[in-house]
Parts: C-alpha cells; structure tokens; sequence
C-alpha cells in the first residue's frame, strides 16, 4: 500500500535557493532562530536548515495543506535543527511562537515571496510582528519582485503585476519605497537590497 505523500513542489524554489542562501549566509546573526514566515511548500526550509546549522530553523504558515507539505519534507529531508512547522498568519495581532518557549531566541526572520500575493495588511503585520519579536541588530529578510519609484523593474514583473491583480485584486507587486517606510515606522532601518536572478530583489531590515 502506498503511503500517501503529502509534499507540494514549487519550482522556482530550484532557481532561487542558491542566490538567497548567499545573501542569508552574510546577513544572518550567527546563532538563534531563523523564524520563516509563510513557508509555502516547505522546500526552501528543507534546503536552507542544514546549511545554516547551528542556526534553528522554524518555519510556518497559515495554511494546513502547506503545513503538511513542510511537515513530509521534514521527514524526507530531515535535520536536526528544522523544527515542526507551526501556524502563522503574519495578519495576527500576536503569533503563535510569542507564546512559545523557544530553545533559542527568534534573531531573523525570513520572508519569501509573500507580500506580492497576499493583501498588503499581511505586510503591514510582518513589519508590525518583526518589531514585537526581534531586538535590537535583528534582522529581517525579503525576497520578490518590486517595483522602484513607481515603475516596474521589467516587463516580466509587470505582467506578473497584471496576472496577480487578476487573481486577487488585493495583491501585486508592491512598491519598494512604501515597504521601506512601512518598515521604517516599526523601527526596522533598511540595511541593503540586492539584486537575485529573475528580476527579483533581497531587501534585508535591521531592528533599530
């Protein structure tokens, strides 16, 4: 009898794990824990917690069906400092692991792909959730597309724009310069962008 398999694949995570591993391996604190939040299909966790040993590793995600995929990768590919997946929604007044005791202290928190394809009160609540958990020299990682100074950064992210809009009014690629002063208003001083395969930028925030 086949034992049901309960891992979701998204293939992107193939083309950009390598360049984003560069860039967290130079921006995260060298100990703590790595807080993901909206891990999706739970690859990048898999790929990412051993290569950032002896940094934890949690990731999370509002959605069952994503949980479990993180959870059957856990098991496929497991490692020592990957932690159980936990529920998140980054909209919540409070998060789940406020309420936790954690092994080691959350020092960064990494989020992919997400406030594109979501409505932006979800990254409204990232900033606000970044400012309550990280102290001081905290660090707070993003990966996507952006636009800059009102203007699409290529043709590709603007139709990327216009397909997400389709889907869901409340979503699309946002502004660089509103997500810097959103974050700016949770403490949280832009410490460098740069710029990964795909048109796609790293935009890393570190707690005042």
């Amino acid at each position: 009898m086949n034992v049901p398999d309960d891992r979701q694949y998204a293939p992107a995570t193939q083309r950009n794990r390598e360049p984003i591993l560069e860039v967290l391996l130079e921006v995260l604190p060298p100990s703590g824990t790595v807080l993901e939040i909206s891990s999706g299909t739970g690859e990048h966790a898999v790929f990412f917690a051993p290569r950032l040993a002896p940094r934890k590793w949690q990731p999370s995600d509002p959605n069952p069906i994503a949980r479990a995929s993180i959870s059957a990768w856990r098991k496929f590919e497991p490692a020592e400092n990957l932690e159980a997946p936990i529920n998140i929604d980054a909209r919540d007044a409070v998060w789940s692991v406020e309420q936790q005791q954690l092994s080691e202290p959350v020092r960064a928190i990494v989020n992919i792909n997400m406030i594109h394809i979501s409505p932006w009160s979800a990254c409204l609540g990232l900033m606000a959730g970044a400012n309550r958990i990280l102290q001081s020299g905290g660090i707070l990682y993003l990966y996507g597309p952006y636009k800059q100074e009102g203007k699409h950064t290529a043709p590709s992210n603007e139709m990327f724009d216009e397909s997400l809009q389709l889907q869901n009014p409340e979503w699309g690629v946002r502004n660089l310069e509103d997500v810097v002063n959103v974050a700016k208003s949770q403490d949280l001083g832009l410490l460098k962008v740069v710029a990964m395969p795909a048109n796609n930028l790293s935009v890393v925030f570190q707690k005042q």
